[in-house]
């Protein structure tokens, strides 16, 4: 599944043309990108939450050479499943 097949299955569900749906799907994942850049979270009942986190600084091992390298603090986005996306896949 890729973001053209959900653009055809919001075609077929809604009509239209497949341009419209196109630009209705790559609104919505706009939205999502830009307000986790921004830090915020973003719930969609049933389906889940759209969170960012900050990972803390560490120290990691090369395990190729196992020299100790440093990992920078960063800022990373998480998704948590919601109960009934979590149902509906078991």
């Amino acid at each position: 599944m890729n973001k053209a097949n959900i653009a055809d299955a919001v075609f077929e569900k809604i009509g239209g043309t497949k341009k419209a749906a196109e630009d209705a799907v790559e609104t919505v994942f706009d939205f999502i990108t830009n307000s986790l850049k921004k830090g915020e979270d973003i719930s969609v009942a049933g389906f889940g939450v759209f969170v960012v986190k900050q990972r803390a600084a560490r120290e990691a091992r090369n395990p190729r050479t196992g020299e100790t390298v440093h990992v920078p603090a960063t800022t990373v986005p998480k998704f948590r499943a919601g109960k009934s996306l979590k149902d509906a896949v078991k």
